[in-house]
């Protein structure tokens, strides 16, 4: 079947979310008298990335919320005992620096520009609705989607196949009409294709292997894959 849409990733796929975590964090612990805390930013960063992926496994676990994922986050990385008005307040302060530092990646814009002509596009992410629907207007992309659905609203997250078939059902398009992008070979290019859908993995690190994936380094490429009326894709 031909590719009628293609469904995005937004974190570290069309967002940078790496790079404004690390200026944002960076920002956020001068700004909290916390610089000395730890031995360098990279040093905290690591520390907070241990953190952020903890417990957002538990979140997508359903062993706790959305704010509480974000409380125990705080908790663990200062390694202090906040109730849930500091943690939350915390965190508040943290995402002001974060957001101050949002940019989508040089080729974003431009890839779904081009898409457009030809596709249709939507979002499917493991976070909450409302945070990515003001992230991506923010970000001045957000009509470039028909629909974006998140983890947190549809009770289900990537690598489920319930998850990329939700996203198809909103489509109104079966699975092999839709090709999804993402950063993550397991959770995104693993999980849609397991689900029935077209993938392409985005390794901007170039990390390479994982040779049952279709893969690019940049989306760029993604348009030179994305020919009138393709009806197999393979890796390689």
């Amino acid at each position: 079947m031909p590719i009628r849409a293609v469904l995005w990733d937004i974190d570290d796929t069309l967002f940078d979310y790496a790079g404004a975590d690390r200026a944002g964090l960076r920002d956020h612990l001068a700004a909290e008298g916390l610089a000395a805390l730890f031995p360098s930013v990279d040093d905290a960063l690591r520390h907070w990335k241990a953190q952020t992926e903890l417990h957002w496994a538990r979140f997508i676990a359903q062993e706790t919320d959305f704010q509480g994922q974000r409380r125990a986050r705080v908790r663990g990385f200062l390694g202090v005992d906040m109730d849930d008005s500091e943690a939350d307040a915390w965190f508040d302060r943290y995402v002001a620096h974060f957001e101050a530092c949002w940019a989508l990646f040089p080729d974003s814009l431009a890839t779904l520009h081009e898409l457009a002509t030809e596709f249709r596009q939507a979002v499917l992410s493991n976070s909450r609705l409302d945070y990515q629907e003001r992230k991506l207007r923010i970000l001045g992309v957000r009509d470039h989607f028909e629909t974006v659905l998140c983890a947190a609203e549809l009770g289900v997250s990537k690598p489920q196949a319930a998850a990329f078939h939700a996203a198809c059902d909103a489509l109104e398009l079966p699975p092999g009409e839709v090709l999804y992008v993402g950063n993550e070979p397991d959770i995104d290019a693993g999980g849609a294709m397991a689900a029935g859908l077209a993938a392409v993995w985005l390794d901007r690190d170039g990390v390479g292997g994982r040779s049952e994936l279709v893969r690019i380094t940049d989306l760029g490429q993604l348009s030179r894959l994305l020919t009138p009326g393709r009806s197999s894709w393979s890796a390689g």
